[in-house]
């Protein structure tokens, strides 16, 4: 792993799993508001873990909170889109159990999985963009077409027109690159797009257009890349590796 001077983590990967729930293990974490918590607000935790288990799989994303006053417990899950139901709900039940194992004495933390991501805090933040915690991946493989990051970057730019009118906030594409030489095979480049859905539809856009203003920050020139942040994340690749089924 390569640290930054930025506040997210930069992360060179190689993905080989044929299907892109096979992971189990998860991206990335961010423990935030170290102080000691109280038993009550340990057990507006658990209690907030059981709710979303049951709440966010039916759609792939649900809200709720716990606890009154110094003891109220508010969090999010989303999975992703393409995610089924019992995907979902592994990847709920694995991030509610591991996040309390990452940030024991946590007040806030969240924790991304390839197909969920799993937030609480004690402060109530539904609605708001969170462009704090965010972190890159990338392909370490370079891209040698020469309207490749081009390409990707309008792809990307139409999955957000499309998301943030979307009611799910999710879109997916493809874009053609071309015949690539010496291979003499077509590229076509996938793209995923995604935010959570206590979002506006605007603020939607806005988290999504700041992540893409990022591409060259990130991922200009690799076969591979995302931006996957609290509220909003893109990721793209030049194999397939969405779900439709």
């Amino acid at each position: 792993m390569h640290y930054s001077s930025k506040p997210y983590l930069i992360i060179p990967f190689m993905l080989c799993f044929s299907s892109p729930f096979l992971s189990a293990s998860s991206l990335f974490h961010v423990c935030f508001d170290k102080n000691s918590i109280s038993p009550g607000y340990d057990f507006s935790l658990s209690k907030l873990a059981s709710l979303l288990q049951a709440n966010v799989p039916p759609t792939g994303f649900g809200v709720g909170s716990v606890g009154q006053a110094l003891t109220r417990a508010n969090g999010l899950a989303l999975c992703r889109g393409d995610a089924s139901k019992s995907d979902c709900t592994t990847c709920i039940v694995e991030a509610s159990k591991k996040i309390r194992v990452f940030c024991p004495s946590s007040k806030g933390a969240i924790v991304w999985y390839d197909t969920c991501l799993y937030k609480y805090s004690n402060e109530a933040f539904f609605g708001q963009i969170d462009n704090k915690h965010k972190f890159y991946l990338f392909n370490t493989d370079d891209a040698e077409e020469p309207d490749f990051n081009e390409k990707t970057k309008n792809l990307l730019t139409r999955l957000v027109n499309k998301a943030y009118t979307s009611p799910v906030l999710y879109a997916t594409g493809e874009q053609e690159l071309g015949a690539s030489e010496p291979i003499y095979f077509n590229w076509v480049v996938y793209g995923l797009v995604q935010c959570t859905r206590d979002l506006s539809g605007n603020d939607c856009k806005k988290c999504l257009e700041a992540i893409v203003s990022e591409f060259p920050d990130c991922c200009e020139g690799k076969q591979g890349g995302r931006i996957v942040g609290g509220s909003c994340n893109f990721r793209y690749e030049v194999y397939p590796f969405i779900n439709t089924e």
